[in-house]
């Protein structure tokens, strides 16, 4: 198991608290028997964490992509703000951005409260999703008035990451400060949370829906927090009436969001993003389960966490119930084999020009080296490289593109783990790992003669999971 050394969360075993190792044992099993793509997970109970397991190459101590549970911070944000007197449920959004409102805005526009934004009730029709506007260049603070109103504020659910974008740039406005640099001092430190960076958007602000990375620890000490009502370390963090409010439905009867926190699964509330990235806090059984993946959507994986949480609480353990669980565990980290069908071609170094392409792609270049490929991309911005092992798992640093694969993220010096192995004489197939977020991408380049094609996937996706295939010549 990776160290967890900078968490500063105390450990203990699951028995110890009333945790009966071999539900979460079950858990494990099923979920991978299910083919579903879990990265890593927390569970914590009475103060202490009791299981923890890691996919390889992900490291916990390590920044990730949080996507949308960054929400739940931001939420933390408004509570603090409010409490500072700096902004009320009630106060309308329109009148702090009046020079950003279009003369021809819907006149409903000016009933939005902070209120409305906090549980999604923005009258707008659809989710907007941050990786939308992560390709818009000009500011995002003037697309959210753009956006046409379906309805009026206030009345109906529509989750979109639009209206917590607005709510840091509330923060922007009434503190002269960021979003993250507001709450450093005020939440970060406090929690010992270490190792995190926010995005920044073209008004200056922090995205607030997402954009957030930091270690997974981060979201367990947050959810915990709120577990506690906003007492960490004997200390008031939060004020209690705001943790009390966040974390119960708001907006009508049938709600099942509060303010930036989600009512499920059943029995829980929870921190949410996209690729099945949650925080789900069981207050009754003083218990917090965080897990991290890739996969398409929390459906798949709730029923199984509904099956095994929260009967796996206040359950006795089996003899040496604990010792299994810390196996079980150790084995989540076993890194998977990467042998090719075949022997690898003698070094060689081969260039190719691409025929005409949406990508933009104008060669591609493929060096062997020993058990070593340097492969090269090169676009209308610069040649893009990666070192990749050849039967062997090779670390290394990127910036190849590939944002339409990867929820609108264009990735800068991101880390990575990439493999190649040949699946036969002419096909050779790369396996890029992005242990910082839910993507693994798969290359599969096919040599025929003086052509190649190249043929790239991701394994989870907002929008398409497969580019337009590559195709080059060669002259020999």
């Amino acid at each position: 198991m990776p160290p967890t050394s900078y968490d500063g969360l105390p450990r203990a075993s699951a028995s110890s608290v009333g945790v009966d190792p071999d539900q979460v044992i079950a858990f494990l099993d099923a979920v991978r028997a299910a083919g579903l793509d879990l990265h890593g997970f927390m569970l914590h109970r009475h103060g202490h964490v009791i299981a923890e397991g890691w996919t390889w190459p992900v490291d916990p101590n390590e920044p990730r992509v949080l996507h949308s549970m960054a929400k739940s911070f931001t939420g933390c944000a408004i509570g603090l703000a409010i409490d500072a007197g700096l902004l009320k449920l009630e106060d309308r959004l329109v009148s702090f951005f009046p020079d950003e409102v279009p003369a021809d805005a819907d006149p409903r526009l000016a009933d939005m409260t902070v209120e409305h934004l906090l549980t999604m009730r923005t009258g707008h029709a659809s989710n907007t999703s941050g990786s939308v506007w992560r390709g818009i260049a000009t500011s995002w603070i003037a697309e959210f008035f753009k956006i046409p109103l379906a309805c009026a504020p206030g009345t109906e659910y529509v989750y979109t990451s639009a209206a917590s974008y607005m709510l840091s740039a509330l923060i922007n406005r009434v503190t002269g400060q960021t979003l993250h640099d507001y709450l450093t001092p005020r939440l970060f430190a406090p929690l010992e949370i270490h190792n995190h960076a926010w995005d920044i958007g073209p008004d200056g602000v922090n995205p607030g829906g997402n954009g957030l990375r930091a270690p997974v620890s981060a979201v367990l000490k947050l959810a915990v927090l709120h577990a506690q009502g906003g007492v960490w370390n004997a200390q008031q963090i939060l004020p209690a009436a705001w943790v009390k409010a966040a974390t119960q439905p708001q907006g009508g009867p049938n709600s099942r969001y509060g303010y930036h926190w989600m009512m499920k699964p059943s029995g829980a509330f929870s921190a949410l993003g996209v690729f099945v990235q949650m925080a789900a806090v069981y207050r009754e059984h003083g218990a917090t389960l965080v897990l991290v993946g890739g996969m398409k959507n929390s459906a798949e994986i709730i029923p199984y966490i509904e099956r095994y949480f929260p009967a796996a609480f206040g359950a006795s353990a089996a003899p040496g119930a604990d010792a299994r669980l810390e196996a079980r565990l150790a084995s989540m980290a076993e890194r998977p084999p990467l042998v090719s069908a075949c022997a690898a071609p003698a070094n060689s170094k081969r260039v190719f020009a691409m025929a005409e392409n949406s990508l933009g792609v104008r060669g591609l270049t493929f060096d062997f080296r020993d058990d070593v490929l340097t492969f090269e991309l090169t676009d209308a911005e610069a040649t893009h490289r990666l070192a990749v092992g050849i039967d062997h798992w090779r670390a290394g640093t990127t910036s190849m593109p590939g944002r339409a694969l990867h929820h609108g993220y264009e990735f800068k010096d991101a880390q990575i783990v990439a493999g190649a192995r040949w699946l036969d004489a002419k096909t050779l197939e790369m396996t890029w790992i992005y242990p910082q977020t839910a993507f693994r991408d798969r290359v599969v380049c096919v040599f025929e003669g003086n052509t190649v094609s190249v043929a790239r996937t991701v394994n989870v996706n907002s929008a398409g999971g497969e580019q337009a295939v590559l195709m080059g010549t060669t002259h020999r």
